[in-house]
C-alpha cells in the first residue's frame, strides 16, 4: 500500500482499539455515610496496558499520525518514567514499528518487562535529566519519531470531549447525588491530564475545581506558587508523577490548587487503599488519595455535603519489588506509620491532619488555593 492507505489503515487500527476497549469503572471509595462526602476513584487501571497512561499513548500515535510524523516504518522512541511507554510500546507492536523507550535505570523492572512483552526496547540513562536529550538524539539516529510526551501531552489529546477522561467522568458521575464534584484530584506526569481537565471544566462551565497533587521532590507545585516556569527541583521518587522541570505540558493556568505529598505519605497511603479497597492501587494513586482524603476532610469540617473524584492510576502489582517491600521502603528513609496512622484517625473521626505535610516538605512547596 502507498504512504496514504498506510496512514489510514494505522488511524483505523488505533481506532479500533478504542472501540473494543470499555470506559474505564467509576469506584466508590468506602466512608462514612454520615459525612455526606462521597469519594470516587475512576480506576485507569482496567485499560489494555493497565494504567492512564493508555489514553495518552493513544492521544500521541493519532497525533502523530494525523500529522505524517508517523509512517510505514518509523522507529518510535520516547522519554518516559515507564508506564507512557509500556501503553506506547502497545501501539507500536499494533501497528508493526519498532519502540525504543529511554527511562531511568531506576524504573521498576516490572515496567521494563512489560515494554519488552510488547516487543519494545529499554534504553537506560543514569541521569533521570537526560531522557530528553537521549530519546530525541535516538531518534534522529534512526531517522525515527520522538513522541515527547512531555511536549505534547496538553494538545495531542481533544480536550473539548471525544470521550476523553474527563467527559467519561462526569457522565459516570451524572446519576450520583452530587454530580458536579467540589474538586477533582489529580497528580502531574506531562501536566496533560490536568490540563485537559481543567479545559474541560471551563468549557463545560463546571463549578468544580482542580486540584493537582505534587509528590516531594516535583518542581511543578513550587512552579505554580512562584509563577517561575523555569523552577527545577531534584526529581520525584513516585514513578508517573512529579517532574525535576515544568514540562511544557503543565498549564499552571487552569489549576486552583496544589498540595505537596511526602513521599512516605504517598507510599502508605498506596498501601492503606490497597487494604481498603481489595486492589492494588500504585504510588501515584496515593498521592491523589493522599490529597483527595484531606480535601473530603476540609468539607466534613465545614459541614458541607458534596463529592470529590481521583484517579486509580495503574495497577499495584508493578511495585510489589520497590513500594510494597518493607525493606526497600526503608531503605529509603521512609516511616510510612506516623501517615498510616493520619489516615486511620480520618476514617473514624473524619479529621484530617494536613500538618504532617510540613514536616517533610520544603518551604514554599506545600499547598495553597488561587480560587477563593
Amino acid at each position: 500500500m502507498n504512504a496514504r492507505e498506510w496512514s489510514s489503515w494505522a488511524i483505523g487500527q488505533v481506532e479500533a482499539d478504542a472501540n473494543r476497549s470499555a470506559d474505564t469503572h467509576l469506584h466508590v471509595f468506602p466512608l462514612p455515610p454520615s459525612w455526606g462526602v462521597t469519594l470516587y476513584l475512576k480506576d485507569e487501571s482496567v485499560h489494555p496496558t493497565g494504567s492512564l497512561k493508555h489514553r495518552l499513548a493513544r492521544s500521541l500515535m493519532l497525533y502523530g499520525l494525523c500529522n505524517n510524523w508517523i509512517t510505514e516504518g518509523t522507529t518510535l522512541v520516547e522519554a518516559s518514567s515507564g508506564s507512557t511507554a509500556v501503553s506506547e510500546a502497545y501501539f507500536a507492536r499494533l501497528l508493526g514499528l519498532d519502540f525504543v523507550a529511554v527511562m531511568p535505570a531506576t524504573t521498576v523492572r516490572e515496567k521494563c518487562a512489560l515494554i519488552e512483552f510488547y516487543g519494545g526496547r529499554c534504553h537506560l540513562v543514569e541521569d533521570p535529566g537526560t531522557i530528553y536529550a537521549v530519546a530525541a538524539a535516538l531518534a534522529a539516529e534512526r531517522g525515527g519519531h520522538f513522541l515527547d510526551q512531555f511536549t505534547y501531552a496538553e494538545r495531542a489529546t481533544d480536550w473539548r470531549g471525544n470521550n476523553n477522561i474527563a467527559e467519561s467522568m462526569f457522565a459516570q458521575l451524572s446519576r450520583e447525588p452530587h454530580p458536579v464534584p467540589a474538586w477533582v484530584v489529580v497528580g502531574a506526569g506531562t501536566g496533560g491530564t490536568s490540563a485537559t481537565i481543567g479545559r474541560y471544566l471551563r468549557m463545560k462551565r463546571l463549578d468544580a475545581r482542580l486540584c493537582v497533587v505534587d509528590p516531594e521532590g516535583s518542581a511543578f507545585s513550587a512552579a505554580w506558587l512562584t509563577g517561575d516556569p523555569d523552577a527545577t527541583a531534584v526529581g520525584s521518587r513516585i514513578e508517573g508523577i512529579g517532574r525535576p522541570r515544568v514540562e511544557p505540558s503543565f498549564v499552571p493556568q487552569v489549576v486552583d490548587r496544589m498540595i505537596a505529598v511526602p513521599d512516605a505519605a504517598s507510599v502508605a497511603a498506596m498501601r492503606w487503599a490497597t487494604a481498603k479497597l481489595d486492589r492494588w492501587v500504585g504510588g501515584s494513586t496515593g498521592t491523589n488519595l493522599w490529597g483527595a482524603l484531606q480535601l473530603v476532610g476540609e468539607l466534613v469540617a465545614a459541614g458541607t455535603p458534596g463529592s470529590v473524584v481521583t484517579l486509580l492510576c495503574d495497577d499495584g502489582r508493578r511495585y510489589v519489588n520497590s513500594y510494597y517491600d518493607d525493606d526497600w521502603v526503608a531503605a529509603h528513609g521512609w516511616d510510612l506509620a506516623p501517615y498510616t496512622a493520619v489516615l486511620d484517625d480520618f476514617l473514624r473521626t473524619g479529621a484530617f491532619e494536613p500538618e504532617l505535610s510540613e514536616l517533610s516538605c520544603p518551604p514554599g512547596q506545600l499547598g495553597s488555593d488561587k480560587s477563593a
